[in-house]
């Protein structure tokens, strides 16, 4: 991936918050049939490896070489810049077009689980995550479904694991801007519908000195 050094993300949380937001994950592998891409949800476990599971028809965990290496691409959000967006524009009109998004590539080596407490344990992760943050206390529970029902569930998929060794991670945000253009970048984007993205350049804001470049 290639990252300006004005668009490359170094801070530790703000990588995180971007797989944390974007958990549909895209793996790819080389393999003996050639690229393969999957999509696959992922969260990070409390040391960096990244836990999820694909159904058990999915050949994947067949074609890839056990501990291989892959490419696990995360992909935040994004949104086209027009340069209508720029209040300098009319004064030069020395703007083209652009497009702002966040990406996290991950380089790990992937290994596949087959044993019931692994499973469990993957889709337990994924579902506590998301159940909380979607339906609070009316989070649903592996619990809640009738045990032959879940047992049979489990039975299709697989768990998989990566360790990671390798983050990049890239936020072009309009850093390049001056706080004007930048400030109009982050209106226009909001009036089009992107409010999550003009909300991450704006939480910015205050880390950028006022008429500087980032």
């Amino acid at each position: 991936m290639y990252i300006p050094p004005q668009f490359e993300e170094i801070a530790p949380d703000r990588i995180r918050a971007i797989m944390e937001m974007a958990p549909l994950a895209t793996i790819v592998a080389q393999t003996g049939e050639g690229l393969i891409a999957n999509h696959i949800p992922l969260l990070a476990d409390s040391d960096g490896v990244l836990i999820g599971h694909v159904a058990l028809a999915n050949a994947m965990h067949k074609v890839m070489v056990e501990g291989q290496e892959v490419l696990v691409i995360f992909r935040g959000e994004d949104g086209y810049v027009s340069p209508n967006f720029y209040p300098s524009k009319p004064e030069h009109h020395r703007h083209v077009p652009t497009w702002n998004y966040q990406a996290v590539h991950a380089y790990g080596t992937i290994a596949f689980q087959h044993d019931e407490r692994a499973k469990r344990a993957a889709v337990g992760m994924l579902t506590r995550d998301k159940e909380r943050r979607l339906n609070g206390a009316d989070a649903w529970r592996m619990a809640d479904a009738p045990r032959d029902y879940l047992d049979a569930e489990l039975a299709h998929i697989v768990a998989l694991r990566i360790g990671v060794h390798r983050l990049l991670a890239k936020s072009k945000l309009s850093q390049n801007r001056d706080a004007r253009d930048y400030k109009g970048a982050i209106a226009g984007l909001r009036a089009s519908g992107k409010t999550v993205l003009a909300g991450e350049m704006e939480a910015r804001l205050a880390a950028r000195p006022d008429g500087e470049k980032a």
